[in-house]
């Protein structure tokens, strides 16, 4: 039986099993050609509160258990993601519009963080310090409790399973809640996954919803934490939400990520590294390179090598034929990227490849000539667009680098390894790749950005899951009561 036979959750969602959802229906779409390809149950604030409890109550016997058996769950999980990885990454092909390798790509992680995450209940969760009294103290980390992840629909397994994973490893409930454009890929192959691991019931629970959903997930009071992936005007009021319910939010958001190309870089492979990271999944990844900062005596060729490149990659349906690049999730968020290309083109760019779209399918597109201003290059555009601007020295390349709001990647491309080096500690950002371009994650990595990318690195590796899944409690221990002169 295939693990994600319709049968089981066509209409439902999980929680305490597949059940009925209070919220309705809504039909899943292929978004390179529109199709019905499924049916999921959608959670409305009801579905949250009841879930949410039942985690509550569920997490502590879960808490209680040996760390042993809690390992076991999630290596069994990983080994069941690399079983069916075919059929589930036949689904992120198809629901989400990527290429079959980011499907690959998106089951291998998957399975990675879960095996990662097996190694969480064995590590130490504490130490011993030291105390002006005689007795022992010690500051060791305990659950939080019950998580709520919220997740989006450009990575839509990976950006859900690396906080489901270390969540749970650590001893805590969740409340999942995928986008509906991606709930079938992003969240109920994680529900079945976990299913068929063995994880008792009522620690997981996967609500597909909208908005209200998120905001109801967010308030609830058996929710302690919050890991929110999303864009970053959303997760402002996440954060604001959460703040507002004394609640810590673990916020992974939007970005513009520079690829520097220093005047001696090899330019055959600094092409082809811009255009992996501009067009990459359509460019709808938080750390496509959303600026391409090239030195004034090799920008012209690099936007000629660019162009050319961009002009012979195919797009086209995924799930039907080998292409470079497949369809924009909607058409909302194909109208916002041209709206920022032909801006950008009526404010003086030079439209060097690419533009123009066929219903969901945006080809790859180059901008020359652009100054800081220029819109594509200043806003985050989410789509498969590469804007190329100038510099002449270092001193510039630092400034331009770093006058965004942004800071979540950066691409810096050089011979010389140790001025790359240099110049990346002069540029604000989470993650720095030097001679690669920006997007890139491993489980084994802490993940975040600053500034208006999010809170920090609250994701990936062992020290990044602790700090995020868990509460630091102070205890004590003595022999004998203290005697007090009251």
């Amino acid at each position: 039986m295939p693990l994600l036979d319709t049968d089981t959750w066509h209409g439902r969602l999980y929680s305490d099993g597949w059940v009925t959802a209070a919220g309705g229906t809504a039909i899943v779409r292929a978004p390179a050609t529109g199709e019905e390809i499924g049916q999921i149950g959608v959670a409305d604030a009801d579905d949250v509160a009841r879930a949410s409890a039942r985690a509550a109550a569920a997490q502590r016997a879960w808490a209680a258990t040996s760390y042993l058996e809690r390992a076991a769950v999630l290596r069994r999980a990983g080994a069941l993601w690399e079983q069916h990885a075919a059929e589930v990454g036949d689904w992120v092909v198809r629901e989400s519009g990527s290429i079959p390798p980011k499907g690959v790509l998106e089951t291998s992680t998957a399975a990675q963080e879960c095996y990662e995450a097996a190694t969480l209940p064995s590590r130490s969760l504490g130490e011993i310090i030291p105390s002006a009294q005689p007795r022992l103290s010690m500051a060791r980390r305990l659950p939080v409790g019950v998580v709520g992840v919220i997740s989006p629909f450009n990575a839509p397994l990976i950006l859900a399973i690396r906080s489901v994973a270390p969540a749970l490893a650590l001893g805590n409930a969740v409340v999942l809640k995928p986008d509906l454009r991606t709930a079938v890929c992003g969240g109920l192959a994680i529900a079945r996954v976990f299913e068929e691991a063995g994880l008792p019931e009522g620690l997981l629970h996967v609500l597909p919803g909208g908005v209200a959903t998120g905001e109801a997930l967010v308030a609830d009071p058996h929710v302690r934490v919050i890991s929110f992936t999303g864009s970053s005007a959303a997760g402002r009021k996440v954060g604001e939400a959460a703040a507002r319910h004394l609640k810590r939010a673990h916020l992974e958001l939007g970005g513009n990520s520079a690829l520097v190309v220093l005047d001696d870089a090899d330019l055959d492979l600094a092409v082809s590294a811009g255009a992996w990271g501009s067009f990459l999944h359509q460019g709808q990844i938080c750390m496509t390179t959303g600026r391409h900062l090239v030195h004034e005596s090799v920008a012209e060729r690099y936007v000629t090598e660019l162009a050319a490149k961009a002009d012979h990659l195919p797009v086209g349906d995924p799930a039907k034929e080998q292409v470079a690049l497949g369809p924009i999730i909607d058409e909302a968020q194909r109208d916002k990227i041209h709206s920022l290309v032909t801006s950008s083109v009526d404010a003086g760019a030079r439209l060097a490849a690419g533009g123009t779209y066929d219903g969901l399918f945006y080809r790859p597109t180059v901008l020359a000539d652009v100054t800081p201003d220029t819109p594509a290059y200043a806003q985050e555009v989410f789509g498969p667009v590469a804007p190329v601007l100038t510099f002449s020295d270092l001193d510039e390349a630092a400034a331009l680098a770093g006058a965004s709001e942004y800071g979540l990647s950066l691409g810096i491309l050089s011979r010389d390894v140790m001025k790359a080096m240099a110049l990346a500690e002069r540029i604000p950002s989470g993650i720095v790749h030097i001679n690669d371009q920006t997007v890139s994650d491993e489980a084994v990595a802490p993940f975040g950005g600053v500034g208006a990318s999010g809170t920090g690195s609250r994701f990936g590796g062992a020290a990044a899951n602790i700090e995020a899944f868990t509460e630091t409690q102070w205890l004590t221990v003595q022999g004998d009561i203290t005697r007090y002169p009251f």
